[in-house]
Parts: structure tokens; C-alpha cells; sequence
């Protein structure tokens, strides 16, 4: 995602608890990536035209959260998020 989305999003994740670990919160992190994308015809890319290839910056970010807080997760980063559709991995730790 854009940079100056994470912000929003870290906001509202710790509004809602999900980003707690201990006794600490708004705990995430966050690493610049490059990337390229061609958006398609009949997409509504937030950036680049659809047909050709573009590239350029974002950012991963990763935290951890309750399995039972993932719908609820999922729906702030679908309301915050400026792509049509953002790149959610959900991998369970087993301990």
C-alpha cells in the first residue's frame, strides 16, 4: 500500500484492539517494497492505466492478530486501502 496509508490503517487497527501484543500497542511493521503491475481493461487502478506496465513504490506491512478479530481486520484494511484489491495473507502460528 501507498506510505501514507499506513498510518489510517495502524490507527484503526489499534481502535479496535487488534494490534495489542502484550502490554504494548500499535505494534506493526513495515518494509518499502518495488513493484510492477499492469492494471487490465475494466479495472479501476488507483495507479498506472490499465494496458501498460507500471512500477514504483509501496510498502508490505505485517502485524499479528487474533484469529477471531479477522473479519473485522479484513473489513477496516478493504475501507482503507486504495487498491482495488489488496494482497491479505493469513497465516496461522501454531505454538
Amino acid at each position: 500500500m501507498p506510505e501514507e496509508y499506513i498510518e489510517e490503517l495502524r490507527n484503526r487497527l489499534n481502535d479496535i484492539g487488534a494490534i495489542t501484543v502484550g502490554k504494548y500497542d500499535h505494534v506493526i511493521s513495515y518494509s518499502v517494497v518495488q513493484g510492477f503491475w499492469r492494471p487490465l481493461m475494466g479495472s479501476r487502478p488507483f495507479n498506472g492505466e490499465a494496458g501498460k506496465i507500471s512500477s514504483g513504490t509501496e510498502c508490505k506491512m505485517e502485524f499479528k492478530c487474533l484469529y477471531e478479530n479477522i473479519g473485522e481486520v479484513k473489513n477496516i484494511i478493504n475501507s482503507i486501502h486504495p487498491y482495488e484489491e489488496p494482497v491479505i495473507n493469513i497465516m496461522p502460528l501454531l505454538g
